[in-house]
C-alpha cells in the first residue's frame, strides 16, 4: 500500500509540473495583456493631450502676421479689429503679444499705448514684464532657426514595455511609431503677404505710396515664418511664439500661458472623471534644462509604484511631460475564469487520485479480510473436527468407562456437529446470497423462537445465560428458515461476547412499530466501539475488541444481507443503562398476500 501511495504521489508530481507550468504561462500572458491594456489606454490619453496641443499650435500658426495688433487686414479685406482683441481668452492664456525688432511689444487688446483702460492695466503690466524678461533671455536663444528639435516620445517602466511579438505578425509597427518632432508646422516657410499686412505689422505705412494702394495695386512682401517655439519666462509663465522675418526684421508673435492653469486644464479635459482616474495618478511636469519648475498631480496617490508610462511632448511643448502612475492594474476578467478552472482541475485531480487510492485501499483491505476469513474459517472448521475426532476415538477405545460419560461424549459430539453444520451453512449462504430465493410465508414468530431455543438452549444453560423473550403474537410475512439462522447467529454472538460479564442475560423483543415488525436482541456483553457500530455489518469485518474471539467476520454481514433480502433493515447500538449492545431487525409489517404483490 505504501508503494501504491508513493506511485500516486510521483504520478501527481509528473502531472502537476507541466500543468502548473501551463497555468503559470497563462497567468503571465494575462498579466502581459493587462499591462498592454494599461499602456494602450495610457497612450490613448497622451495622444488626446497631444492632439489638443497640436490643435492649439496649428490654430496659432494659421493666424495672419498682423493679427497680433489691434487692427489687422485679412487678405483681400479692409482693416478690421483683430479677433485677439476680444475677451475672454481661455483661462490658462494670460494674453497675446508681438515682440518687435526694437524690443518693444504690441498687444491686440490695446489700440494705443498712451491710453490704457483701468481694466487692462494689470494685464498690460504682466505682458510688459513678460516682454522685458523675453528681451533679456532671447539673447541666450542661439540659432533659433536651426535649433535641435525636441521629440515627442514615451518612456515606460520595465513592467510596461511594449510587446510586439503578437501584433508584429500582422503589422509593421515601424511605420506608425515615428515620434512627432513638432506639433504643427515642422519647417520654416516663406509666405507671400499683402503690403497692407506688412505695413500694419511694421507700423511704417508712410514708406509705401498711398496712391498705389488706392489704385488697387497691392504690394506683396515675403515673410519667413518659423515653427512655434517656447521660452520659459519664470516658474509660472511660458511664452509660446513664432518668429516672423520681413525685410530682415524679426518679429516674435505668440501667447503667454499660466503654467499651473495650463496643466490643470489638461488634467480636467482628458483625465479627471475618467474611470482610469480611480486607480492611476497623472503627473504633469514642466521642466527647464532638465530641472522641474512646475508640476500638477491628479488622481490616486500611489504608495508603491509598480507601473508607469511617460510621454514627453514635441515642440513647442517640449518642456511638458505627462506621467501615468499605477500601483495595481485592474485584473483581466480572464483571471476569474482561470482561477475557477484551476480550482476545478485541482479538485478533479485530487478527487481522482483520492478515488484511485481509496479503491486500491478497499481492494487491498478486502483481500486482507478474505485472507483473514479463510484463516478464520479454517480454524473454525478445524476446532470442531478435532473435537469430533477426539471424542470418537475416546468412545472407540472405551475411555468413557460408563454410560453417563458416553452420553456426555455423545452430547459434545452433537454440539460440535451442530456448530460445524451452522458454520458451513453460514459460509454457503454468504457465498450465494445474491442468488438466494426466499420462501416467504405468513405466521407469528413463536415457532422461530421455539426452534431457536431448542438449538441454542443447551449452550445458553451451559454458559449460564438468562434468556428472556417479550413476544407479541402478531402475524407477518417472513422466511422461517432464514429467521432461524439469523436469530441463531445473533444469539451465538451474544454468548460469545458475553461470557466474561458479571450479568449474563439475553433479551429478545418482538413488537409492531408503525409499518414494521421490530425484532431486537439485547445482551450484556462488552458492547461495540461507537465508531464501529456502522461497520460491523460489513463483509469480513471484525471489531477491534473482537479479534481475540473466535469468528469469521461473516455472521453479522450475513444477517444484514438476509434481512435486506426480505425488504427489511438492521442496525446496532450500545445499551444506555446496562453493558452490552442491541441488534435491531426491522421487517415489513405486511401480510403474505400483500408481500407477494410488492415482490
Amino acid at each position: 500500500m505504501k508503494k501504491l501511495l508513493i506511485l500516486i504521489i510521483i504520478f501527481c508530481l509528473f502531472l502537476s509540473i507541466p500543468l502548473y507550468y501551463f497555468i503559470l504561462r497563462t497567468y503571465l500572458s494575462l498579466e502581459q495583456e493587462e499591462v498592454s491594456k494599461f499602456r494602450y489606454f495610457g497612450e490613448t490619453l497622451f495622444d488626446q493631450m497631444e492632439g489638443f496641443l497640436a490643435e492649439l499650435v496649428v490654430k496659432e500658426e494659421s493666424r495672419a502676421v498682423d493679427e497680433y495688433n489691434y487692427y489687422y487686414n485679412p487678405k483681400g479685406l479692409s482693416s478690421v479689429i483683430s479677433p485677439l482683441s476680444k475677451f475672454p481668452y481661455p483661462y490658462y492664456i494670460i494674453g497675446y503679444l508681438q515682440n518687435n525688432p526694437d524690443g518693444s511689444f504690441e498687444t491686440p487688446v490695446l489700440e494705443k499705448r498712451q491710453n490704457i483702460p483701468p481694466n487692462l492695466a494689470s494685464l498690460i503690466t504682466k505682458l510688459t514684464d513678460v516682454n522685458n524678461s523675453f528681451n533679456s533671455k532671447r539673447a541666450s536663444i542661439i540659432h533659433e532657426n536651426i535649433e535641435a528639435p525636441s521629440q515627442s516620445y514615451t518612456v515606460a517602466s520595465k513592467e510596461v514595455k511594449k510587446d510586439e511579438s503578437f501584433g508584429g505578425k500582422f503589422l509593421d509597427f515601424s511605420r506608425s511609431q515615428k515620434q512627432k518632432v513638432y506639433l504643427g508646422q515642422e519647417e520654416k516657410r516663406v509666405e507671400e503677404i499683402p503690403a497692407s499686412q506688412a505695413l500694419n505689422l511694421s507700423k511704417q505705412e508712410q514708406n509705401y505710396p498711398q496712391n498705389e494702394i488706392i489704385k488697387g495695386e497691392i504690394y506683396h512682401n515675403q515673410a519667413e515664418i518659423t515653427p512655434m517655439q517656447s521660452l520659459i519666462i519664470n516658474n509660472s509663465e511660458i511664452f509660446i511664439f513664432r518668429r516672423i522675418m520681413i525685410a530682415n526684421k524679426i518679429y516674435r508673435q505668440g501667447f503667454v500661458i499660466n503654467a499651473k492653469a495650463f496643466l490643470n486644464n489638461l488634467a480636467n479635459l482628458y483625465f479627471n472623471g475618467q474611470p482610469m482616474a480611480n486607480f492611476t495618478g497623472l503627473k504633469l511636469n514642466i521642466s527647464d534644462r532638465g530641472y522641474e519648475i512646475s508640476s500638477f498631480f491628479s488622481g490616486v496617490q500611489i504608495k508603491n509604484l509598480n507601473f508607469s508610462l511617460k510621454r514627453v511632448f514635441g515642440r513647442p511643448f517640449s518642456f511638458l511631460s505627462a506621467t501615468l502612475l499605477c500601483e495595481d492594474i485592474p485584473k483581466s476578467s480572464g483571471r476569474k475564469t482561470l482561477n475557477i478552472m484551476m480550482i476545478i482541475l485541482n479538485a478533479i485531480i485530487f478527487i481522482g487520485m483520492f478515488t484511485i487510492y481509496k479503491s486500491a485501499k478497499t481492494v487491498m483491505d478486502l483481500s486482507n479480510k478474505k485472507a483473514s476469513f479463510v484463516s478464520s474459517v479454517t480454524h473454525e472448521l478445524k476446532t470442531p473436527l478435532t473435537n469430533i475426532r477426539m471424542y470418537i476415538e475416546m468412545l472407540e477405545q472405551g475411555i468413557a468407562g460408563n454410560i453417563e460419560r458416553e452420553a456426555e461424549y455423545f452430547h459434545i459430539l452433537e454440539n460440535e456437529t451442530s456448530r460445524l453444520s451452522r458454520l458451513i451453512n453460514n459460509v454457503l449462504e454468504f457465498s450465494k446470497i445474491e442468488q438466494k430465493r426466499f420462501d416467504i410465508k405468513e405466521g407469528t414468530f413463536d415457532d422461530v423462537i421455539k426452534d431457536v431455543y431448542e438449538i441454542m438452549g443447551k449452550s445458553l444453560r451451559k454458559e449460564g445465560f438468562i434468556f428472556k423473550i417479550n413476544l407479541d403474537s402478531h402475524r407477518f410475512s417472513y422466511d422461517r428458515e432464514v429467521m432461524i439462522q439469523v436469530m441463531i447467529n445473533l444469539i451465538e454472538n451474544s454468548i460469545k461476547f458475553g461470557t466474561d460479564g458479571n450479568l449474563k442475560e439475553i433479551v429478545v423483543n418482538i413488537r409492531p412499530y408503525k409499518k414494521w415488525i421490530k425484532i431486537s436482541v439485547s445482551d450484556t456483553g462488552q458492547g461495540i466501539p461507537a465508531k464501529e457500530l456502522t461497520k460491523i455489518f460489513n463483509d469480513f469485518y471484525r471489531a477491534e475488541n473482537a479479534k481475540n474471539k473466535r469468528g469469521t467476520g461473516i455472521g453479522l454481514a450475513l444477517v444484514k444481507k438476509l434481512i435486506i433480502g426480505m425488504g427489511g433493515r438492521v442496525y446496532a447500538k450500545n445499551n444506555e443503562k446496562t453493558p452490552g449492545c442491541t441488534i435491531t431487525l426491522m421487517l415489513p409489517n405486511i401480510s403474505q398476500t400483500h408481500y407477494r404483490q410488492e415482490v
